[in-house]
Parts: C-alpha cells; sequence; structure tokens
C-alpha cells in the first residue's frame, strides 16, 4: 500500500474517534436539544457543595502526613515504638480516604448542570441515579432566588423554578442564581443573547 491509501484508511477512524470524543464531551442538554434549540446560558453548582469535602480530605491528608512522618521518624529512646508497616499502612488508608472523599465532592458538583436555552429550561442532576426536569419556557409561572448572606457575598444560591400547575422544583447551592433568573426572563421575552 502506498501512504495515500493509508492516509484514506486512516481518516474514517479520525472521524470515528472525533465522534466519540465529542459524544463524551457534550453536556446532558447538548445532548438532548430539540429540533431549532440552542443552549443560551449554562450554570452549576457553586464550589461551595465540595467546601465539606475539602475539609475532610484536609484532615484526612493530615493524619496520612502525621502516619508516614512517625514511619520515618527515629524513636531512639523509647521503650515500645510502633511498627513502621502500621504506621505507612494508616498513612495510605487516610490518603486513599481523602482521595475518595475529594472525588465524590467533584462528581457531586459536575453531576448537576442547569440550562437555558431559546425554548426550555433543563436541569440534571445526579451521575449514576439521574434526575431530570425539562420545563418549556412557555410553561414557567415563576422563578425564585433565595441567596443567603454568604451566598451574596460569595456568588451561589437557591434557585425555585414553578411550572404552571405544578409543585416548586428547588435547587440549592447554584452559582451565580440572579444571572440565571435574569437569562430565563430574557429568554421568555424574547430578549437576544446579551454580546
Amino acid at each position: 500500500m502506498t501512504s495515500p491509501d493509508l492516509l484514506l484508511l486512516s481518516v474514517p477512524r479520525q472521524k470515528l474517534y472525533l465522534r466519540f470524543i465529542r459524544g463524551v464531551v457534550l453536556s446532558y442538554a447538548e445532548k438532548h436539544l430539540i429540533a431549532g434549540e440552542t443552549v443560551e446560558y449554562e450554570t452549576r453548582l457553586h464550589w461551595i457543595v465540595i467546601l465539606g469535602h475539602l475539609l475532610a480530605t484536609a484532615v484526612l491528608e493530615f493524619f496520612a502526613l502525621t502516619f508516614l512522618l512517625g514511619a520515618l521518624s527515629s524513636w531512639k529512646g523509647v521503650d515500645v515504638a510502633p511498627p513502621r508497616g502500621a504506621l505507612y499502612f494508616g498513612a495510605l488508608v487516610c490518603f486513599g480516604a481523602g482521595a475518595i472523599v475529594f472525588t465524590i465532592g467533584l462528581l457531586r458538583r459536575n453531576a448537576t448542570e442547569m440550562v437555558v436555552t431559546n425554548k426550555r429550561v433543563i436541569v440534571k442532576t445526579g451521575l449514576a441515579d439521574r434526575r431530570t426536569i425539562e420545563l418549556l419556557l412557555s410553561r414557567i409561572e415563576s422563578i425564585a432566588v433565595e441567596e443567603p448572606a454568604l451566598g451574596r457575598v460569595l456568588g451561589y444560591g437557591t434557585v425555585i423554578v414553578r411550572g404552571t400547575g405544578g409543585t416548586p422544583e428547588v435547587f440549592p447551592q447554584i452559582a451565580r442564581p440572579l444571572e440565571f433568573r435574569e437569562q430565563v426572563q430574557r429568554q421568555i421575552a424574547g430578549e437576544p443573547k446579551p454580546s
């Protein structure tokens, strides 16, 4: 085979590879757009949702370092020294648990997306147990925002979306909730996306 023949064989593989990568990178909302629909605004949970996970990870990593320093230290002058193997094992367990706790926090944050399109509001929460809500803009009765004092400073709050005749859907700790509400109102009013 000549090199141009090899090039022709590799093109379909590249297209297949790019199609696979594009499918992985697309968000839930982008994968489920209807004809003529475009994403106008997207937000996720605020970083404050992983603050507890970060604190737990810091404590676990502190213990891991303590165990590691204990294993590497000289225990001269001490009658009974702890076994080094147990200290290394304790450091490994604490380090692994910290990594798991941090990963859970990141997954929780990244598994939620809120999207405003030119036709709907789409909210997806969860990774393994997925919950989706899709409201047509014409069916939204009200959208409320509740911001605690710290939320006003850091830029997070609770968004409450109520559809016509439906129960309110509450989404706590959303990043930039006022901007999300403004985007929904702009789309309902038919205003163009600000540039």
